[in-house]
């Protein structure tokens, strides 16, 4: 089936299918209703020191990538992964981020995993 990465600020569409919040954060100044998220599994985000330490210009994306797939690696990361690719296996799948640049983002890690 299919699967893309959306900023959640963007409003709901029909192809959406489910509607997965892969940040640790509920993003800020948007309703929860408005978001029409489906799932939140906070495993499947990256831990708040590798965000962190992202955000803070530390290393390079590629470096932040790799680092992000071992955390995946971790059993219960690894179980809700597992649950998603099952979901696209199903039906289309909708990666929802705040991040400005979803493309270099942890969903974009996340999309080349599922898809």
């Amino acid at each position: 089936m299919s699967v893309r990465v959306r900023r959640v600020y963007d409003p709901p569409e029909p192809e959406d299918g489910v509607r997965v919040l892969v940040d640790r954060l509920w993003p800020r100044g948007l309703a929860r209703e408005a978001a029409r998220v489906d799932e939140w599994p906070k495993a499947v985000t990256p831990s708040t020191e590798l965000r962190k330490w992202y955000h803070a210009g530390e290393g390079s994306y590629d470096e932040f990538a790799r680092r992000y797939e071992a955390e995946l690696a971790a059993p219960e990361a690894a179980e809700l992964l597992d649950h998603l690719r099952a979901s696209v296996r199903e039906g289309p799948v909708t990666l929802l981020t705040a991040a400005k640049t979803p493309q270099e983002s942890h969903a974009a890690v996340l999309l080349g995993l599922l898809d």
